[in-house]
């Protein structure tokens, strides 16, 4: 090859390479305070879950769903970390208080009971007892900050729409890996492997599209309310006008079946409560 050529092809593989980079780069990011979102194509769906399915409840009923715009959302539930970060508070109970145990004493030895206690990091578990109206405030307070707003990111909740969408990635069996609920171990925190408490969050397989504890961990507050679906295909739907509680998907550590946890299962809680088995996931769209 001579140098001329040699000199074409390095630069045509320099431009592919920095194409797919560019590609890649677009696909995800990184924001102000490290958190990482990925970004959802626009697409076409059945929400909801069949009759059939191991689980399936009456406010499940199957339908066409169209979302036309793409978002963001975050690849892992949003950490006690970065919630403190950005509200200065931490209304977590997990990780619980670790209290050493008793010692004997090194001349008499009779035991000593623990005096002391600490709490062990909880920067990588999930933000937990967080209200619909707090989750809504951090999303405020996230879009406010100077450099998510000079790139105009706005953070909020995810529809419950965008949450299944994001949940499936592309599946259409009773959860994002499969129709198999032996699976859920190897994918979500739930009662089986819990030990009664959350964990930090991206120690399990992501789902298809690179998002973490979709299926467990702690529930995950959504904008709409919780009814019933419709029956009939929908476009960029957001739920009711108006109702007594807000949607929470996922399951979460605490749930007795794996069904719980499966893509479709909704359950509706007031706003103002706040559950250790409930927290958030954002997602950020980019306002030109």
């Amino acid at each position: 090859m001579s140098f001329s050529h040699f000199t074409v092809s390095l630069f045509l593989f320099l431009g592919l390479a920095s194409a797919l980079v560019s590609a890649q780069e677009k696909e995800e990011l990184i924001n102000s305070i490290g958190m990482k979102l990925v970004r959802m194509p626009p697409g076409k769906y059945l929400r909801g879950s069949p009759v059939d399915e191991i689980g399936s409840q009456d406010d499940e009923s199957q339908h066409e769903v169209t979302l036309t715009r793409e978002f963001y959302i975050g690849a892992f539930e949003v950490t006690q970390a970065e919630y403190e970060q950005v509200s200065r508070e931490n209304p977590s109970y997990f990780p619980e208080p670790v209290i050493h145990p008793a010692v004997r004493h090194p001349e008499t030895g009779r035991l000593i009971s623990p005096e002391r206690k600490e709490r062990s990091d909880g920067s990588r578990y999930p933000v937990d007892r967080v209200s619909w109206d707090d989750a809504v405030r951090f999303c405020e307070k996230l879009s406010a900050r100077p450099e998510e707003v000079r790139r105009g990111r706005v953070y909020r909740l995810p529809s419950e729409a965008e949450w299944e969408y994001a949940c499936r990635a592309g599946s259409t069996t009773a959860y994002s890996f499969g129709g198999e609920s032996s699976l859920l171990s190897q994918f979500g925190w739930y009662s089986e492997n819990s030990k009664q408490s959350t964990h930090s969050v991206g120690e399990k397989q992501a789902n298809a599209w690179g998002l973490y504890d979709m299926h467990g961990n702690v529930s995950e507050w959504c904008l709409d309310y919780h009814l019933n679906y419709p029956e009939e295909s929908l476009v960029d739907p957001l739920g009711p006008p108006a109702g007594r509680r807000r949607v929470c998907r996922g399951g979460n550590w605490s749930e007795l079946t794996a069904a719980n946890c499966r893509s479709a299962h909704r359950e509706g809680l007031a706003s103002g409560v706040k559950l250790r088995a409930v927290g958030l996931r954002v997602v950020m769209t980019i306002e030109k």
